[in-house]
């Protein structure tokens, strides 16, 4: 249920994907994805887990994440997709694994590269053809970001602010602004690996710290450097999909999601 398949690094922030089982759609109706976001919530209060983004779609979820100076992630995920889970398959009389068993944590930097991460997990229903923009996506911390909700918030805004090295709540809104619509309006809505596939981005620096951190777990991988990051990737990759092109028949409320 929910294991990680890395160590735990005291303040380090990660990106984390996490699978339905066989890749199936069981989160396709919307109810079942703001039972995953209550739950989400319930973990911020219960193990101070500190949120930066998050989006939840039709078979799997990003999550940006900080973790503590105890390792809050695991237990968190934890809670979170056992009780969906649980909910799920007594509602539909269910039998069997919901989720993959393992998620994916990727280590990113702070700064320019968190940047990029925080707009890539924005875009992913709008790379796959769902919505024309994140602000459409109801499932998803653009709308946070953007209109902080006076109750029930998942993302820690503070250590957000403080993540992208920005100095305040507007320039915060501003920015997140720019950079999503200059993603929006990019030639190039491809998905990147990195974010997925990837144990760390970031510099050189970040990643052979990482890799350092890990120890044995780092073992057999290398540093690679990609142009405008540097990473250390898995020995193959586990997150490629593709379902084909089937989406554009679906509303949006049940929509389905392919990649």
């Amino acid at each position: 249920m929910a294991r990680a398949n890395r160590h735990h690094i005291p303040g380090q922030v990660w990106h984390i994907t996490h699978r339905c089982h066989k890749r199936e759609f069981l989160l396709k109706f919307a109810r079942d994805r703001r039972r995953w976001l209550q739950w989400l919530f319930e973990a911020k209060k219960r193990f101070q887990l500190a949120i930066l983004n998050y989006v939840v779609t039709s078979n799997h979820i990003h999550l940006l994440v900080v973790d503590g100076e105890a390792p809050v992630i695991p237990k968190s995920l934890q809670l979170v997709a056992g009780q969906t889970a649980q909910e799920f398959n007594l509602r539909k009389q269910r039998k069997g694994a919901f989720w993959e068993d393992r998620y994916h944590a990727t280590a990113v930097e702070t700064g320019g590269h968190l940047l990029r991460c925080l707009v890539y997990i924005d875009l992913n229903m709008v790379r796959n053809g769902v919505v024309k923009h994140p602000a459409e996506w109801a499932q998803g911390g653009y709308g946070e970001i953007q209109n902080p909700p006076s109750r029930y918030g998942l993302i820690n805004r503070q250590k957000l602010i403080e993540c992208c090295g920005l100095g305040s709540e507007a320039e915060l809104r501003a920015r997140h602004r720019e950079w999503v619509e200059e993603a929006v309006n990019a030639p190039d809505q491809s998905r990147r690996p990195e974010w997925t596939e990837s144990i760390a981005v970031g510099s050189e620096a970040f990643v052979n710290g990482v890799t350092e951190k890990l120890k044995r777990q780092a073992r057999g991988r290398q540093v690679r450097d990609v142009g405008d990051h540097y990473e250390l990737r898995e020995p193959e990759a586990r997150y490629n999909v593709d379902f084909g092109c089937e989406i554009g028949c679906l509303r949006l409320e049940n929509e389905y999601f392919w990649r």
